[in-house]
Order: structure tokens, then sequence, then C-alpha cells
């Protein structure tokens, strides 16, 4: 091991496990101490104020001016007398993550004998002019046109970071185009909302409204800081750009589920503590599949605050993190060879009369309901999985998806036997064997009565992208450094499309004589079978489904640039702009971004590629092939030249392989280089995107092989970069 590496790997040794101040016993005691959640507006907010505002909250009621000023003066009170003395709107750009800044509360006082005083007015509470020329905007916003609005979000509750009240909003542009991703996520979630309200109403007139789920899971690496800090690649890229898989790794399956290393448990805890106080409720914690991979998970709620507290526990869990000596890696393929990081996505719906939409009932009309969704969930999926695909696309996942333990890169719909069986049953029978009508004239399912216990007897599937578990459709393939509100826009969106599209063909049936049930069940037994080829239960990752996917009509593009076209299909731009979430410009500006975005993470990526092959590897390379060569070199003087030969023979060996692996690496990057300066030059982003994915990044592996050869082969006393081995392991 090389001087620098060990004394890295020896600072991480005397790193010991961050003491936490014991959090008291009862977590409901510190529990949302830091949000302005509903028991903080009950204390600082008069009856009236907080009535109006709940409306707000849960029926989407205008709040007026001088009502805001009321609100943001209880706000105000709360967070001073919690240490804040700055605020800001706290918003998600087109970034992957959050933005902020900070104003302070102080103004001139008109008062005499006071210089200053602290003010918070509901127009500062309500909107904000931020600088929107340096965020992405897809062409939208030019550099100079500056002004971006950003207005509060009252559904996600304000929370205090440090000395900061920060408030959920959302970011539009001057022309009120979304440059983030809050905006379109809420109007996906009333588009949804509206739709399976209507569709409800078949079932139950008391539904007035329903609510979007997200459960979401989070992977994740922690990886010593000073080792982290020897590993450009690892810093500037959030993933390792080469090195030679540990001899062991994840093979021994002994780290999934297995004991909590004491660090990362004191982590654990720690994080958790933060999280409670935040009102994040974080449930679950454990070891993932991958050596220093783990997880948590939180209890599901509503979709627009999941998304919130995620982006916040990731913000958290960076901070933690550095508190206990380690870097966190939320890159989905941080190392090769072994599990990726994913973000699973548990998603359902639910309405306002407390009915689970994808929870099996005990009746055969709550099963009919059931079904109803399930299969139209099903033709969303079926109708629009190019498009879900490019909502979970990034360069990052394009490394996890299909490997190790991730779904493949095409989207299909696992059920598990019994509701797979129900629906093939469904498709197969007649009217008169499915509907029996009773005296009170209710319809009777028999062939689609599911056990109540059908939330345990459901098997998983670890390669379906899309999976139903008992009450929900977990999406796995959404990535670790994701913000879920991409996957969610896009699957509340078709999901919408679908209902409404349900709805009227049902009711046209109606009008034409039919009865509600029977035109209930035609329909779904019509789109059973049109959408069963994107039923899949088998095994994901094989070479016969890819085949199959293909006969079946489902999307097989690998290519990332090549994936974001599926949202600038017509069909694609007339579902977002019929259910009122995308214009055609934004989605046109949006996937700007997107390809801009990818371009920038591979040329990243090549830079310090390059950068790592000239100025470590074949340095050290070529200093351990000195020294070879000077044992060679004094064979000759000690020996005859046969007995040389045959004593330096060894050494001969590696010398010559080193400089072979030497000239392709030189050869290879060479070559890399060229083909991103001939990229570069390209103005169209889309071009410019696909150029880099097709003849920037296959170079990534082919210099890489010959570099992890190498690690093999060069004094490990030389090496400086820290090996897999040491990097995997938490000590």
């Amino acid at each position: 091991m090389s001087n620098l590496r060990f004394k890295a790997v020896e600072e991480a040794f005397k790193k010991k496990a961050v003491a936490v101040s014991a959090p008291d016993s009862l977590t409901s005691k510190y529990y949302g101490k830091y949000v302005f959640n509903k028991e903080q507006m009950a204390k600082y907010l008069s009856k009236e104020t907080l009535k109006v505002l709940t409306n707000v909250i849960e029926k989407g009621e205008t709040l007026d001016r001088e009502l805001a000023n009321h609100i943001a003066a209880g706000m105000k009170m709360w967070a001073m007398e919690l240490g804040a003395t700055h605020y800001t709107h706290w918003f998600q750009p087109l970034t992957e993550g959050t933005a902020e800044k900070h104003d302070s509360f102080i103004e001139y006082s008109k008062a005499p004998g006071s210089p200053v005083i602290e003010e918070f007015s509901g127009k500062l509470l309500a909107q904000q002019e931020p600088d929107a020329s340096s965020f992405p905007s897809g062409g939208i916003r030019n550099t100079f046109e500056a002004r971006g609005y950003t207005a509060w979000d009252p559904s996600s509750p304000a929370f205090i970071i440090d000395d900061t009240l920060c408030i959920p909003t959302v970011f539009i542009s001057y022309t009120g185009e979304a440059l983030d991703y809050k905006t379109p996520l809420m109007k996906s979630l009333n588009a949804v909302d509206k739709a399976a309200t209507e569709v409800c109403q078949y079932f139950d007139l008391k539904v007035k409204k329903v609510y979007s789920y997200l459960g979401w899971e989070q992977e994740y690496f922690l990886v010593d800081e000073s080792l982290y800090a020897t590993r450009p690649d690892l810093m500037l890229t959030g993933r390792t750009l080469m090195g030679h898989e540990s001899a062991k790794n994840q093979q021994l399956e002994d780290h999934y589920f297995g004991s909590i290393p004491t660090r990362v448990h004191a982590y654990m805890k720690d994080l958790e503590f933060e999280g409670y106080k935040y009102g994040i409720p974080l449930k679950t914690r454990h070891n993932e599949v991958a050596p220093n991979q783990f997880e948590l998970a939180p209890i599901f709620g509503e979709t627009n605050l999941a998304v919130d507290q995620n982006l916040l526990i990731m913000s958290l869990m960076k901070k933690v993190a550095r508190r206990h000596g380690f870097r966190l890696l939320l890159h989905e393929k941080p190392f090769a060879g072994i599990n990726g990081s994913g973000k699973h996505n548990n998603w359902s719906l639910g309405t306002d009369t407390g009915v689970g939409l994808l929870t099996p009932g005990k009746t055969p009309e709550e099963n009919l309901q059931f079904i109803t969704f399930v299969v139209n969930i099903l033709m969303a999926l079926y109708k629009n999985n190019a498009l879900l695909k490019a909502s979970i696309m990034t360069a990052q996942n394009a490394h996890r998806l299909g490997a190790n333990e991730a779904p493949p890169a095409i989207i299909s719909a696992f059920l598990g036997s019994q509701v797979s069986a129900t629906l093939d049953k469904l498709e197969n029978s007649t009217s008169d064997e499915a509907i029996v009508m009773d005296t009170k004239q209710r319809m009777k399912l028999g062939v689609a009565k599911i056990p109540e216990v059908l939330l345990d007897n459901t098997d998983r599937n670890r390669t379906s992208p899309f999976a139903f578990t008992g009450n929900r459709f977990e999406f796995r393939a959404v990535g670790s450094s994701a913000n879920c509100a991409s996957a969610m826009i896009v699957l509340n969106s078709i999901v919408a499309a679908q209902l409404t599209e349900f709805k009227k063909t049902v009711d046209a049936k109606i009008e034409k004589g039919a009865t509600k049930d029977k035109a209930i069940f035609d329909v779904l037994k019509e789109y059973i079978k049109t959408s069963k080829p994107i039923r899949f239960d088998g095994n994901g990752y094989s070479d016969e489904w890819k085949a199959e996917a293909v006969k079946r009509g489902l999307d097989n593009e690998t290519s990332v640039p090549l994936i974001y076209d599926a949202y600038l299909k017509p069909e694609s731009i007339k579902l977002f702009e019929s259910v009122g979430v995308f214009s055609k410009r934004e989605l046109h500006a949006r996937n700007e971004v997107k390809w801009e975005t990818y371009t920038k993470k591979i040329q990243i990526e090549a830079r310090v590629l390059g950068d790592l092959v000239m100025n470590h590897i074949i340095p050290v390379a070529t200093g351990y092939q000195s020294l070879l060569l000077d044992n060679v070199y004094k064979m000759y003087q000690v020996y005859d030249k046969n007995q040389a030969a045959k004593l330096s023979a060894h050494n001969t060996g590696i010398i010559e392989e080193i400089s072979e692996r030497i000239a392709t690496i030189k050869s290879k990057t060479e070559k890399m280089v060229e083909a991103r300066k001939i990229a570069n030059k390209i103005d169209d982003e889309r071009k410019k995107a696909i150029e880099y994915h097709d003849n920037v990044f296959p170079y990534f592996d082919e210099i890489r092989y010959q570099v992890d050869k190498l690690e093999l082969i060069v004094d490990d006393e030389l090496w400086t970069l820290p090996k897999y081995r040491e990097l995997l392991f938490v000590r």
C-alpha cells in the first residue's frame, strides 16, 4: 500500500463514531420540532386564520393578501423563537437538487430609537423574485432575462434549517412557464385527483377527492472521508471511473440485512434524530446488498410532501455523514461490478373516504373498483412505457439499470399470480359468467373475488421495474440521486389521461343503452387484452426477455439521449397538454435541459478520466516499470546472459505488458479527447448529447479495462488511488 493511501486508511481507522446527543426516548416529543405544522399553526395563528389556511391546503381555496400577512406574522414569531434570523424560498430547479437565497428579517425602522426591526410580510411569504438566468431553462429564459418568480406552496409546511426559515415554493418564469419540478408535480396531482374522483363516483358518490401517495426507499453508499479525498473521480463525478473489483465484494451475500457496522449505526441514529425534528417519518434502516451500501425508508405520505421530504433528507444525509467522518454517495453506480443504488417509488391512490384504490376489497363491488384502477394503470403503462422510462433515465441511472439487482431498461409490470390469473379469467369470460345480478341489482364478479390476504400472497420480482406489491405499485427503476417528482409527474399524468379516456368510453356505452356495470366490464375486458404486452412476471435480465419485449412492441432503447425523445412524441405532447401539466414549449425546453445535462455529465467524466490517466496512472505505471528495468539491468550485471534472461523473464514480461497497456491507454485517451473536441463544436443539444453517447462515452470502458489490469500488476506500494477493497468496507 502506498504511503499516501496508508495515511488515508490510517486516518479513517482513527475516526470513531461521533457521540450523538441522546434524544428523548419518546420520538413523539421532538418530532416535527422545526416544522410549521398544524400543531404549531394552532399556537401561532388565530382560529379564523387557521380555518382559512386549512381550506387552502385541503380544498385549494385562494388565500388573500391580508390573511397572508397574518400567517407570515405567526410564522415569523414561531421561527424567531427557534433562533431563525433569515428566511428563504426553498425551490426545486431543473438541477435535481434544491435552491435557496437567504434574506434577513431586518428592515429599517421608522420608529425613533430603533434603527432596525424584524419584519416578514405576507408579500414576502407568498412571492419572491430570485435570479432565473443562471438556472437551467432550456431556452425559456435568455441569460439577460433574469426575472423569475417563486410562489409559496401552503400544502408543504415551512421548516427551519440552522438559522433560516425555509418556505417550499414553486419556481416559474416571468412568462409563466414552470422552471422547476414542483409546479408540474402539483398540476399532475390535480389531474389524477380530478380523473380518479370521477371514476370513483361510479362506485361511491361520497368520494370527493383522490390523493396520490408516495413511499420512497432511499439507497446510498458511505465511504471514509479521508479515502474519498484521495479519489478525484469520486469527488468530481460521484463514481469511480476506474478500479478493479475487490476479491471479496457482495458474492457471499453476507452484507444484506446484516449487522449494521458501529460507525454506520451511529450515523443512522443521528440522521433519524435530525429527520424526526423535520417531521420526516423515517421507519426503516438496514444494510443493502453491496458492501458499504445502506437504505432508509419512511412511512408513506402524500406525494407532494413526500417529494419535499426526500429532497430534505438527502441534504441532511450529506451533512450528517460529514459529522461521522463519511462521505455520502448517491450516484446510481459508484462502484462497478456490485449493486447500484435506486430509490424505489412506492406509489398508490386513495380516496378522502379512506379507501385505498389499489387495495383489494371485501366485496365484489369493491374488487371491481380495484380491478378498474389496476387495469387502467396497466393501459397507461402500456401506451406510455417509453415516456415512463424517459422520466427516470439519466447518465447516472443508465449505469445501474439491468445490472446487479436493478430492473432492466425495459418498462414492464409484474402483478403476481393471483392478480394475473384474475385478469386472464376476466378477459376470457363471457358477461353471463362474470356478471350476476342479485335482487338489489348490484353486480357480483364471481371470478374477480380476490382474497383479503392478497396483501401477503403476491410474490416479488426484483427484476421488474413496476411491480404490484399488494396495495401499491413499486416503481423500482427510479435512480437514487433523482428528484422523485420527475417520475411522479409522468406517472400521475399518464394515469390521469387514461382514467379520463376510460370514463369517456364508459359514458359513451351508457348513453347507447348499456348499464353502468356492463359498460365498465366490457371496457375492462378490452383493456386487459390490449395491455397484455406490458405484463411480464419472468426474469427481466434474460436475453430472451429483451427479444420478447421487442416483439411485444415495448420500447427497448438504451441510448439516454434517444430515450428522451419520448417526451416530444406527438402523443406525449397531446397527453400532457390534455391534463394541463406541460405545454409543448415547456416540454421542448425541458428536453433541452436533459440533453445538455447528459452532455455535461459525460464531458466532466471524460475530463476527469483523462486527468487521472495522465497524472496518476501512467506516471505510477512507468515508475514501477523503471524499477523493474533497473532490476533486469542489474541481473545482467551479475549473471551471464542466459541465466540473467531466465531469472528476469517474469519482470521482462511485466515490463512489456505495462508498455503495451500504457500505449493503449494513451492512444484511447487521445482519441477520446479528439472525439470530445468534435462533439463540443455541435450547437444542437440533442445532436451533441448523441455524439457524446455514441463517440465519447464508449472510450470509458476501454480505457478503464487497461487501467484495471495495470492495478493488478503495479506494486501496491506505488498505487496512489485507494482500491475497492479499501473503499468498500467500513472500519
